[in-house]
């Protein structure tokens, strides 16, 4: 039996969006689902026992960090990532190709893989598809990535067809080289803006059989309207019987596209990073709690969310510790936004499963956005 299986529940017929189960070694997964990112083994300022307090069931670790401190070998010592960080919950590993490409300075990419910089130290290191595998193996994940190049946006098409060609030699060479049981790995179709180049690199990938499939790429800086567009024509192209995975994507308005267009997964580095410059995620759209005009507000950050933060403290006490920096804000704020993104995943799964998503949908855009900050 695969290492990760999926089952579908139920599907919207107007629109794709679907509930599942992604049955993993570490526990069933409810989809759709938005994955925390614990990018140096750990999602920043939350300790294990609060995501599990907040309902979250996977996290997504990141190789490239992992790989550089305090090493794959080490983790794969301390007997993987699960126990190493204390996590018993479900773990995505990325493949590192995204940080290579914009974070390491002074790359080289040939067919063989990528040379490139630390940005810590300087140091130099070559990461392959068959080095991606071995670390991924080493951390004990139980869904790895495949090695890909993430193209920036605007990109030329020539690149990006070039691109593409060598993400699907990549594959498969992952493909060849990934043997860990308990471990499923899944593909990225790449393509970046031309429908016909995501459609040639589907094809390609889907005929490798591979158990899951991500769409990246995308949420790379072009405007919204273009991701759906570009979404409607790619997600067709994947099995429907197989999870399918939007990267980088964390705010609400586009998780709820993402899951009207079929999508099942989601992660996002967002939600962690703008709590701990004092913005905060509400059904309103977000609220900067830094701002002056809160520092008199004895609120929550938002009425009725029924999360530790906004059941114990105000606005005006959490402007105060951000303001003075103390840690115990960006917690406050942390725990908030997983805690809203993670509900928010969840009542929509019950819309899908209750037949109601329509109205769901139409209920969220009533409102979103269009409240300002007070």
């Amino acid at each position: 039996m695969a290492a990760v299986n999926f089952t579908l529940k139920k599907e919207c017929p107007e629109t794709g969006a679907r509930a599942g189960i992604l049955h993993t070694p570490h526990g069933d997964i409810p989809t759709p689902v938005f994955m925390p990112v614990g990018t140096q083994a750990t999602v920043k300022t939350m300790t294990p026992d609060e995501l599990r307090e907040i309902g979250a069931k996977m996290i997504l670790s990141n190789t490239y960090h992992l790989y550089l401190r305090p090493g794959h070998k080490l983790i794969e010592e301390a007997g993987g990532l699960h126990s190493f960080m204390n996590w018993d919950g479900g773990i995505l590993t990325d493949s590192g190709g995204f940080q290579v490409f914009s974070l390491a300075p002074l790359r080289k990419i040939s067919e063989e893989g990528v040379t490139f910089r630390s940005h810590i130290d300087g140091s130099e290191h070559f990461l392959s598809p068959e080095k991606a595998i071995e670390i991924q193996e080493a951390l004990g994940s139980d869904i790895a990535m495949t090695f890909d190049e993430c193209v920036v946006y605007p990109a030329e098409r020539n690149y990006v067809e070039e691109s593409v060609a060598r993400t699907t030699r990549w594959a498969e060479r992952c493909l060849k080289k990934h043997t860990r049981k308990g471990q499923a790995l899944f593909a990225i179709v790449q393509g970046g803006m031309y429908s016909d180049l995501r459609k040639k690199s589907a094809s390609k990938l889907v005929a490798m059989d591979f158990p899951g499939y991500a769409v990246g790429g995308l949420s790379v800086g072009e405007p919204p309207q273009l991701m759906y567009n570009i979404l409607e024509e790619t997600v067709p192209l994947l099995p429907h019987h197989k999870p399918r995975y939007l990267m980088g994507v964390g705010t609400a308005d586009y998780l709820i596209e993402g899951v009207k267009r079929g999508i099942d997964m989601f992660d996002c580095v967002l939600p962690t990073r703008i709590a701990r410059n004092g913005t905060v995620l509400t059904k309103h759209g977000t609220l900067t709690v830094r701002n002056a005009s809160f520092a008199r507000d004895f609120r929550p950050l938002e009425e009725g969310c029924r999360c530790y933060t906004c059941r114990n403290y105000t606005r005006a006490y959490i402007r105060h510790l951000l303001k003075v920096n103390e840690i115990l804000g960006h917690r406050l704020t942390t725990y908030h936004n997983l805690h809203f993104l993670i509900t928010f995943m969840k009542r929509i799964r019950e819309s899908i499963l209750e037949g109601s998503f329509k109205s769901f949908y139409r209920e969220f855009h009533a409102i979103y956005r269009q409240k300002k900050e007070d």
